[in-house]
């Protein structure tokens, strides 16, 4: 593993930069208006895994690549916010589907969840030039495998992103439940949740389409 202060400093600047929300915030709190804390907190565990296929691929120097070819990074982008988008309409659209919560069987599957959110954090442009920008910057060449200090910072990273995530979706989460005890309410946090998807998807389009 990196050395101890190496691994402390690192901790400090992914604390910085996941506890401000950002887009895996934002998808959180927008998946469990949508459809809850039991999704939300599954969606939290997909995009993880998303996000930890990123820092794989940056510990093999594929993410350095990634960004080194502009085609390749700009599809990576505009493929993240298209899936954003695509989760966004899917929330509106059925936002009336049996409002009561105990008669939902519109809302996606467990398994269907997680694996949306793979993609999810797979695409998550931002956080693999944070990686490649920070991970090669806290290793130790001297040290163990340089592979091996990478992935435990990003094992690192991992686990704060999750505790953070998690918090946010399930706050978000118990406040729908709340909106819950009505159905007229129920429909609109519900629609609500697509609309944020919606907003975080146009963003990441446009940051996708515009000239840098």
């Amino acid at each position: 593993m990196p050395s101890w202060s190496n691994v402390v400093a690192f901790s400090l600047i992914a604390l910085i930069i996941i506890v401000i929300p950002g887009p895996s915030v934002l998808y959180s709190i927008g998946r469990a208006l949508a459809w809850g804390k039991r999704a939300a907190v599954i969606s939290v565990l997909g995009n993880a895994t998303g996000v930890g296929v990123q820092i794989l691929a940056v510990a093999l120097g594929l993410g350095a690549l990634v960004i080194a070819l502009p085609p390749l990074f700009f599809a990576l982008k505009l493929g993240g916010a298209l899936i954003i988008l695509w989760l966004a309409i899917q929330a509106i659209i059925h936002s009336r589907d049996h409002v009561k919560v105990e008669k939902i069987r519109t809302q996606p599957t467990h398994r269907r969840l997680f694996v949306q959110s793979i993609g999810v954090g797979i695409t998550n442009a931002k956080t693999i030039v944070f990686f490649v920008a920070t991970l090669p910057s806290f290793v130790s060449p001297s040290g163990p495998s340089v592979v091996l200090q990478m992935l435990f910072l990003g094992l690192v990273f991992t686990i704060i992103g999750i505790a953070s995530d998690s918090v946010w979706a399930v706050g978000a989460g118990l406040a729908r439940d709340w909106f819950a005890q009505s159905e007229s309410r129920l429909v609109g946090v519900r629609a609500g949740g697509g609309v944020a998807l919606g907003g975080l998807g146009l963003y990441m389009l446009y940051d996708a389409l515009a000239p840098h």
